[in-house]
Formats: structure tokens, C-alpha cells, sequence
């Protein structure tokens, strides 16, 4: 078998995948481990949802096994070594989302800076008028310059926004902050500056707690808080305090792991941190470029010699564009060649 898709691919990247190669679709899969382990022992590339994991026991089941995909970016679900030993390519969209996310950032911060919209969207047509504030001529920090910053400053300084910006993995003197039109500063200036921040750091374990009650202690009172970067970032009983004694107004954070402001934990009682389920990757249209982008990448693979690597969990130099690497081929139909790909600079 070429291709066993776990998880579905829109239906036009499906039907041009199954025009060249041999598609099995089977998402129940997921759910039976046991059948699933079965299945592999002739499977060539794989498909698989966010959960399932990949391990060296997982691909001791898959001898022919040549790529394993995924429509999202995370590297905690698949052993890099393993699959770089076996060289089993590793795709993963990593541009597909960029624009998602920082589309989802700014509505975060448009309905933190204005509450009364929160109140309408729930029900209450006559909820008293809430005074709010405006973007324009606001500060906001942002902490991490993952792509997704990229995108979310180019938004922000369009609506008006000053913006300020510290990363730890970035050196002030970097050409990208120029390049971002953002100030960079240290992370006491960032805190003690902004009126907003947003935070997108690329988590690595060296980053555990990173945002913690030091780190809070400089909040500016009455500060707005939205991310999409992994909650473990963030020492949870510090987020806490710093939500109930109005250092930190409000906060929406994307996609937090289990355990997270769980019934029990001081976070679990903070009314105003507000917590979505990864809906910051999840539209139409990132979903539509991440199946592209597989799709074409599953059939160079099966079209190629067998390669010796894997596909970089690196995504393109911003400065080139949101769309402007890794469309598939002229022979797909519909508008294509706007669809962003994977180089090998950057991260998500």
C-alpha cells in the first residue's frame, strides 16, 4: 500500500493523490492500535492525526515504511531519531499555519481590547455598554518571534500599533527586528511597556516555566495577555496571581496541554483566563494549504529515489513571504500557487 491516510485530506487533494498513487483512507484506525499495527507491515507513507504517537516500537511494525505526515507542526509526537535512523521522511506544513495563527491573535486581542463584544456573542443583548481601547497607538510586546509573529506584526503595525519585542533565542542586534519594524528590548521593558502581549516563543524544554512570577513581577497593571506557544511556557500558579491581583487584566491562550488550569489548580479558578481548543490553526484555508502541502510531498516521496533524510521541521524565511515556497505542481486544479510550502530556515 502507498498511502494510508489516518486523517483526511480535503476531498480535491485526496482525489489528486489517489489520480497517481494507491490511497487507502482509514481514520478509524487510530483508535485500534492493534489492527492498525497489522496494517503497516506493507504501508509506504502514513498520514496521522496529532495524537497518535511515533516510536521505534511503532516502526518496528512498518519495515517499508518511507514518510509519516502530519497536517499539524509538533515535534513531541514523533521520535526524529528513530525515523533519521530508519531514514523515514518526517512532513510537516509548517508555513500552512502561519497566517492562521496570527489571524487568531488579533482577534484575541480586538476582543480583550473591546469586552463588550464577548457579552453580545454570548447571548446578552443588553449587556451595559463596557468602555474599551483601541489598538492604535497601543504598545504591544511581543515575546517570541516564531513565524506566526512575523505575520501577526505586519497586522498590528497596518492597525497602528507600537510595537516591542524580545526573544531568547534572538539577538537584539538581529537584522529581523528592523526587518519586523519592532523595537527590541529586554524582557523587564517588554512587561513593564506593553499594554498588550502576545506570545509565541518556540518551546524547547529550557523553557519549562519560563514566564513565571520574576518574569511577572514587571507586568504593567491592567496588561492584556493572548499566545499560541505551548502553556507549559508558563508556571501556572504565577499566572494565577498575576491574573487576581490585576497585573494581567485578561488572557486567551490557544491550545493548552492537559493538566492545565485543571480543577484543583489556582488556575482552574482564574474567570478571567480564557483557554481554546487550537483554534488558531484551525480554518479552511490552513487546513486546505497543510493538505497540499502533504499531498505533494507524499508523492515526491514515493516518486524519488529513497532519501537518506527527512523533511526540516523548519519553516521559510519570512522576508520571501507567507506564499511564496512549496505550491504543488501546475497540473492541480484550482488556485494553487499561492499555497505556502517548507524551506529550511525558520521555526514555527
Amino acid at each position: 500500500m502507498e498511502i494510508l491516510l489516518l486523517e483526511r485530506l480535503v476531498p480535491e487533494a485526496h482525489a489528486w493523490l489517489e489520480a497517481r498513487h494507491q490511497v487507502e483512507c482509514r481514520p478509524e484506525l487510530a483508535q485500534d492500535p492493534g489492527t492498525l499495527r497489522k496494517q503497516l507491515y506493507n504501508v509506504q507513507t502514513l498520514v496521522l492525526p496529532r495524537k497518535l504517537l511515533v516510536t521505534r516500537e511503532f516502526l518496528d511494525f512498518a519495515p517499508v515504511l518511507r514518510a509519516v505526515a502530519r497536517l499539524h507542526v509538533d515535534t513531541d509526537n514523533t521520535d526524529l531519531e528513530a525515523c533519521r535512523d530508519r531514514r523515514i521522511r518526517v512532513i510537516q506544513p509548517v508555513n500552512a499555519h502561519v497566517r492562521s495563527n496570527a489571524e487568531y491573535l488579533i482577534a484575541c486581542l480586538l476582543l480583550l481590547y473591546r469586552r463588550g463584544i464577548g457579552s453580545a456573542l454570548k447571548g446578552d443583548r443588553h449587556a451595559p455598554a463596557m468602555l474599551g481601547r483601541e489598538l492604535h497607538g497601543s504598545t504591544v510586546g511581543i515575546l517570541g518571534v516564531a513565524p506566526s509573529a512575523h505575520a501577526l506584526a505586519i497586522l498590528l503595525e497596518a492597525m497602528g500599533a507600537k510595537l516591542i519585542g524580545y526573544d531568547p533565542a534572538v539577538h537584539r542586534s538581529s537584522p529581523m527586528w528592523e526587518r519586523l519594524k519592532i523595537r527590541p528590548v529586554g524582557l523587564q521593558e517588554l512587561l513593564s511597556q506593553s499594554d498588550a502581549v502576545s506570545v509565541q516563543v518556540l518551546y524547547a524544554s529550557r523553557y519549562e516555566h519560563f514566564i513565571n512570577d520574576k518574569v511577572l513581577a514587571h507586568c504593567k497593571p491592567g496588561q492584556f495577555w493572548v499566545g499560541t506557544t505551548r502553556s507549559a511556557v508558563f508556571d501556572p500558579d504565577a499566572l494565577a496571581r498575576a491574573l487576581s491581583d490585576g497585573r494581567i487584566e485578561a488572557a486567551i491562550l490557544d491550545g493548552a496541554e492537559s493538566g492545565f488550569a485543571v480543577r484543583g489548580t489556582l488556575l482552574h479558578e482564574a474567570r478571567n483566563l480564557h483557554l481554546t481548543p487550537r483554534l488558531g490553526s484551525y480554518t479552511r484555508d490552513s487546513r486546505a494549504r497543510a493538505c497540499w502541502y502533504v499531498a505533494q510531498r507524499l508523492h515526491d516521496t514515493l516518486t524519488a529515489p529513497r532519501a537518506s533524510g527527512f523533511d526540516s521541521l523548519f519553516g521559510p524565511s519570512m522576508s520571501m513571504g507567507l506564499d511564496s515556497v512549496g505550491a504543488p505542481p501546475d497540473s492541480v486544479p484550482g488556485s494553487l500557487n499561492s499555497l505556502p510550502g517548507e524551506t529550511p530556515e525558520g521555526q514555527r
